[in-house]
């Protein structure tokens, strides 16, 4: 390095420091700056304990009144004001309104208790359930109505509607209302959202306004496991194609398709809200709380967007829901004079099952339920009565089924001897002497098994339907106190929990699998070739009812009662069906259709299957060929 190179290093070394010495900052600037930083950190502190909110309500303002005022701007109005709670209570609700935010900030449905006898109330406080709706202003803020506050107007009532207005009022002759209109006996609200000379108030051209809408599900039920189960963030397309977020992990989606509402929803109940003129686009979020002791189950939050007139010409039109997820009331929502298309559909909220299952529950099991609760109030009765039923009208696929298995019973001794005559390695032969002996005596392998099969629509439909029924609430029976959720008795119940079992035992679990046990070894015994599958499949045979013992053991006892008495009857039935059918009388008609009877004909599926062992046959033929011309 040379002698004018570590000069000129020198240099600007010495500019640099002087340069920093020459403008640094005096006093007064490092005491505005202080201040500044001061101002950012509470407004951050604000921030975080709003967030933290979510667990515990807001209770401190962090943000001085003027820097409030500086931040609203022309909304100054609405930085302070009366916080008394607007409270409004019908046959069927009691709500809460709350002036800051204008929105409702507590609502409680009368009829219902929670499992531990306390009023049912799906949220309290502006940290469970809140309407963030942003204004952008013509003097380039952005303000968040949670902040501010409303103005309540007097309550009108009438002999069916109480309304309540809440009024955001920068100035004497310009204000945004928050109407909300609410009918007795009804678990709908209408909110409206109507401006008046707002348009100097709002940025230009303003036509649509953002909002945050941020629920809870708080824990109703005995079970936290199975009301996660059922807590879902459930929106519907304009198609009445509905989607949910996922029960069991967090989850966030978004829609650019348009939405005609959507549904913090848990086991039993559900807070709705719903625009007319549907929703253009959607954000939605889904938090579990992972934290077993507390009172919250989900965080649900949506992002969208509403319609919006300044000048009040056009009213944004929208519902409100607090409403139990019952089939009846929520199907009671439809105007049937409008096309279905554009009716709400709230009942879809209640998980029926996919279409054919759905199909079944709507028109048959429903119903039925309905029918027997109108003069029955007692609800074990009322499901073992539509066992009964139900049993009833699926006897004659039972009997089918059972008599094409005897059928196959009392021809197993010529089975056996088509397969003593024919050795193990012609399989094909085997098998087509066997169709041959069954076409014959006009029997069909598969035919017990077309009956099964259209049973299963209606078992499936009933396993989709009794857990979600509300109308099983706190009814109890027996030992069950509650046939929404698992029964337990003292000597079945522990502290500890065991893996795979929990902490109890259900007893109307415990029998169901009792009889489920007992009915596969009649099964087992009445089926051909069982001593032949005995010594490899009858541990898996034994093993599913146990396997359905894990399973169900925490779902609803009313479904476990009704699988209990369903397998019950069918174990009697099969009694009466051995007792009225004789085999030798069975197999002596068999016998006589054989000879005086032409075979029956192949139907489509036999004959493929024939043609299929055929050419099986032939490529076995051929390739044992081969591998002889091979060895030679």
């Amino acid at each position: 390095m040379n002698k004018q190179t570590i000069i000129g290093i020198v240099l600007i070394i010495a500019i640099f420091i002087g340069f920093n010495y020459l403008n640094r900052p005096s006093k007064e600037q490092l005491a505005e700056r202080q201040r500044i930083n001061d101002s950012i950190r509470n407004s951050q502190a604000e921030q975080e304990q709003q967030g933290i909110a979510k667990e515990l309500p807001l209770k401190v303002d962090t943000i001085s009144d003027s820097l409030r005022r500086a931040q609203l701007g022309l909304f100054a109005a609405a930085q302070s004001g009366d916080s008394t709670l607007v409270e409004v209570e019908t046959d069927l609700l009691r709500l809460r309104f709350s002036p800051r935010g204008g929105f409702v900030e507590y609502a409680e449905l009368k009829g219902y208790k929670t499992y531990d006898g306390k009023p049912l109330v799906l949220f309290e406080g502006d940290a469970e359930s809140s309407l963030d709706i942003l204004l952008q202003t013509s003097d380039s803020r952005v303000l968040s109505t949670r902040e501010m506050f409303f103005v309540p107007q007097p309550i009108v009532k009438d002999s069916n509607n109480t309304t309540v207005t809440l009024r955001l009022q920068p100035a004497a002759d310009s204000y945004i209302d928050f109407i909300y209109r609410i009918a007795n006996g009804s678990y709908r609200i209408d909110f409206d959202i109507e401006a008046h000379n707002m348009q100097s108030y709002l940025a230009p051209m303003t036509n649509k306004l953002d909002f945050a809408w941020q629920t809870v599900v708080r824990r109703q039920e005995n079970s936290r496991k199975t009301e996660n189960r059922y807590a879902t963030l459930n929106y519907m397309y304009t198609d009445n194609d509905i989607e949910r977020l996922s029960d069991t992990k967090n989850d966030m989606k978004s829609s650019s398709t348009p939405t005609m509402w959507f549904a913090a929803k848990d086991h039993f109940f559900s807070t709705i809200l719903l625009k007319k003129n549907n929703f253009p686009t959607a954000t939605f979020k889904s938090d579990i709380v992972d934290d077993e002791t507390s009172p919250y189950l989900k965080h649900f939050t949506v992002n969208s967007t509403i319609d919006f007139d300044p000048t009040g010409a056009k009213t944004t039109a929208m519902q409100m829901f607090f409403v139990p997820n019952q089939y009846k009331i929520l199907s009671s929502f439809n105007d049937e004079s409008v096309d279905k298309a554009h009716r709400p559909n709230l009942q879809e909220l209640i998980p029926l099952g996919w279409a054919l299952f759905r199909w079944v529950n709507k028109y048959a099991i429903i119903p039925l339920f309905n029918l027997l609760s109108s003069f029955l109030s007692s609800w074990g009765l009322i499901i073992l009565i539509v066992t009964i039923i139900i049993k009833v009208v699926l006897l004659p696929l039972t009997f089918k089924s059972y008599m094409s298995s005897a059928k196959m019973r009392v021809l197993k001794p010529q089975v056996d001897a088509i397969n003593e005559r024919i050795p193990a390695d012609k399989m094909m032969e085997r098998q087509q002497a066997q169709m041959q002996l069954y076409r014959s005596v006009g029997v069909s392998p598969m035919g017990g098994c077309l009956p099964m099969l259209l049973q299963m629509p209606i078992l499936v439909a009933v396993f989709m339907y009794l857990p979600s029924a509300i109308e099983l609430r706190q009814q109890s029976f027996l030992w069950a106190s509650d046939l929404s959720t698992f029964d337990t008795v003292p000597f079945l119940t522990w502290n500890v929990s065991i893996p795979l079992i929990g902490r109890h035992i259900s007893l109307f679990c415990l029998l169901m699998t009792i009889t489920n046990i007992v009915y596969t070894r009649i099964n087992m015994a009445n089926t051909p070739g069982a001593n032949q599958q005995m010594a490899m499949m009858k541990w898996m045979m034994y093993l599913m009812p146990l396997m359905f013992f894990y399973i169900f053991n925490e779902y609803a006892s009313g479904l476990t009662y009704y699988y209990f008495i369903s397998l019950l009857l069918t174990v009697l039935q099969t009694y009466l069906f051995r007792l009225f059918v004789d085999d030798d009388k069975l197999l002596r008609k068999l016998e006589l259709a054989k000879q005086t009877k032409k075979p029956a004909k192949k139907s489509g599926f036999m004959a493929r299957l024939e043609e299929a062992q055929k050419m099986q046959q032939r490529r076995l033929r051929e390739q044992q060929k081969a591998q002889r011309n091979n060895r030679k």
